[in-house]
């Protein structure tokens, strides 16, 4: 009888832990976790992405609380809300979390937005942050021999 009653009572807490962890559950966040705001980096920039709070899925699987990245390069706005995103975005369709991109000497723009299975922007919207970067020039480096 003993152990039942440790039984219900183990139970119980547990059960009332896990409601108490999801009711404190962050948001689900995109972000860039590098290169970061300000910095000045050589071509090609290695751009790491960062997601809390949901999963990545491949493009064409459906699955619930998920979601695949895709990069936006100088955009000024965000694209259409509810239209799948178009060829001017960086789609990352296989669930990579980074990319090796070339860029020309310069500032740029870069932010993240979730995208679905058939690449629409998630409901409601998962954007990152936008950051802007400099890109050196460096035609003045020494070539390797």
């Amino acid at each position: 009888m003993k152990s039942l009653w440790t039984y219900s009572v183990l139970t119980c807490s547990l059960l009332l832990f896990s409601l108490a962890l999801e009711a404190h559950e962050a948001p689900a966040k995109v972000y860039i976790i590098s290169p970061v705001n300000g910095e000045t980096v050589e071509s090609p920039v290695l751009v790491r992405f960062g997601l809390q709070g949901i999963g990545v899925a491949p493009a064409g699987v459906e699955r619930q609380g998920t979601g695949h990245h895709h990069l936006l390069v100088n955009f000024k706005t965000l694209p259409e809300a509810g239209q799948p995103l178009g060829k001017d975005v960086k789609h990352f369709g296989g669930g990579q979390t980074e990319v090796l991109l070339e860029l020309p000497p310069g500032k740029h723009s870069l932010q993240l937005i979730m995208g679905d299975h058939l690449h629409v922007p998630l409901e409601p919207s998962l954007v990152s942050e936008k950051i802007i970067i400099e890109v050196k020039d460096g035609s003045n480096a020494v070539p390797a021999p």
